[in-house]
């Protein structure tokens, strides 16, 4: 199973429960999943990092082990938009939705494999623009979860590098 993460999920982590000075367990296990292959995160998504997250991911070729090297596939961010949000969006509408139809676009490519991982929680009576990645996902088939469920099930812990 790949997982692939929104900016959110590490923006998220920093501000408030792994910050990177405090946990850095946490930031070498992503690193670690994400040079074994199992958690990676589209350039989109990665661009969407400007704080100190950014300089943490250009060191120790960090950037390179998570993000997702693939190009985005073009019919697939069209599709997510056209079945996700709405098929008539406007220039505003567009900028509303930002860069996520190419987070969920990469997982479509292989939807049994794949994964997205968010911090956004359903919210389904939100239309068109302002609907949330989970039920966007759940629109177009991709499984989506929050951050806490990637890791019960990538089983991560302070310990685990004493279990590698």
């Amino acid at each position: 199973m790949l997982y692939l993460l929104d900016a959110n999920v590490l923006i998220t982590a920093n501000r408030l429960y792994y910050p990177l000075e405090r946990v850095p367990e946490f930031w070498e296990w992503l690193v670690h999943m994400g040079r074994n292959g199992q958690i990676k995160v589209p350039v989109e998504q990665i661009e969407e990092i400007v704080d100190e997250l950014s300089d943490w991911l250009d060191q120790d070729d960090r950037r390179g082990a998570l993000q997702l090297d693939e190009n985005a596939d073009v019919a697939l961010v069209q599709q997510v938009i056209n079945e996700g949000y709405a098929v008539d969006l406007n220039d505003e509408e567009i900028e509303i939705i930002g860069r996520d139809p190419f987070l969920i676009a990469a997982a479509m490519r292989s939807p049994g494999d794949r994964r997205v991982v968010t911090v956004e929680v359903s919210k389904p009576k939100r239309q068109r623009a302002n609907r949330h990645i989970p039920d966007v996902c759940a629109s177009v088939g991709i499984e989506c979860i929050d951050t806490f469920a990637l890791l019960r099930d990538l089983d991560f812990s302070t310990a685990w590098r004493s279990r590698l």
